[in-house]
């Protein structure tokens, strides 16, 4: 009987210190992801009334609509390298190679290029320069609750890492790297799913640029 309750015992303790009935990541990305949510009704909303100071015509609206799309793609693929290295290690270790030997948060940095890529999709470089900025004060926020939450789940190996290695960066002077890598495909390919999501920008800004052609819609600002 004894020796049941100390196997319960055990198991107990095992529970509450490997799975926290309230784990702090999985609050910070709900969080997250809400205010997303709300950044991204602001924006469209500021898309609706807003136009380029450019003609859709111009060599210059169509130049900043294709650095827009390799901005994207740059997103993309970036957001996947980065999940080869992180997926599914990042409640459970301290993941310090490949792209994040460079910047502590290079899933995000990735973001702010996809957000910028989606923003000149509107052919506006400060249309462009507004959806990176929105990204960026979103995640900002967020990586300092994650950076609170590393610090008591990792200690002075975060502390460390933290002081050698810039958030956003890159510092390509700290490059480190392993001959292999454990990679949960899984987890890779719903990283570039996600990450193309940035890709709607361009079919959903030309039908709006479109309606605006047409007189659909008040713009109220034009944005070189």
């Amino acid at each position: 009987m004894h020796h049941d309750q100390t196997l319960s015992t055990h198991a107990t303790e095992g529970i509450a210190t490997d799975i926290p009935s309230v784990d702090p990541l999985q609050t910070i990305q709900r969080r997250r992801k809400r205010t997303l949510r709300i950044g991204i009704v602001v924006l469209f909303a500021l898309v609706c009334c807003a136009r380029a100071g450019f003609d859709r015509s111009t060599a210059w609206h169509e130049g900043i609509e294709a650095i827009g799309l390799t901005a994207i793609l740059i997103c993309i693929f970036g957001r996947g390298w980065c999940a080869l290295y992180i997926g599914g290690r990042k409640k459970t270790s301290l993941v310090t190679l490949g792209p994040y030997s460079i910047s502590r948060n290079p899933l995000y940095v990735f973001s702010f290029i996809g957000a910028f890529g989606a923003g000149a999709q509107m052919g506006s470089l400060m249309m462009a320069g507004l959806f990176a900025l929105a990204c960026w004060l979103v995640f900002r926020s967020v990586v300092a609750h994650e950076e609170a939450m590393l610090v008591e789940r990792f200690g002075a190996s975060f502390e460390d890492y933290r002081q050698t290695v810039p958030r956003f960066g890159p510092n390509l002077m700290k490059w480190r790297d392993a001959e292999t890598i454990k990679v949960r495909p899984a987890l890779f390919l719903v990283t570039l799913r996600d990450a193309c999501w940035f890709l709607i920008a361009a079919p959903v800004f030309e039908g709006i640029k479109i309606l605006q052609d047409q007189g659909w819609g008040i713009t109220l600002i034009s944005l070189p």
